[in-house]
């Protein structure tokens, strides 16, 4: 399969960045190479990406993108951004098709986790 006109890569702000690398890999797994002090690569997230220091964060109330994980346990998942200092900004709820939560990471991007 062509990888052209696919998604390939994306980019958040991080006002913290080791505070938010500490969270996805605590989380998700997620495995990171920096490229200087200001940008950090991740992988192991089911697509590439990165994070930039900047004094910003994706908020779907101001327009931004919603990056939407999967979880096969939604529950644990929710207690383990919890526990790693995310905030939960939408509780569990269901939609057709699953259910799902949104969170905060200490930089202040929102992201949500899905599950059937």
């Amino acid at each position: 399969m062509s990888a052209h006109h696919h998604i390939n890569y994306i980019e958040f702000a991080a006002k913290d960045l080791s505070a938010t690398k500490t969270f996805f890999i605590k989380v998700f797994n997620w495995q990171f190479t920096d490229y200087g002090p200001e940008y950090s690569a991740f992988a192991n997230s089911g697509i590439a990406g990165g994070f930039y220091q900047a004094p910003l964060a994706a908020d779907t109330a101001k327009g931004s993108p919603l990056v939407v994980l999967f979880s096969d346990t939604l529950e644990s998942t929710r207690q383990d951004v919890l526990d790693a200092g995310g905030i939960i900004v939408k509780d569990i709820f269901s939609f057709p098709g699953g259910r799902r939560f949104h969170f905060t990471e200490p930089s202040g991007n929102e992201l949500a986790v899905w599950s059937e």
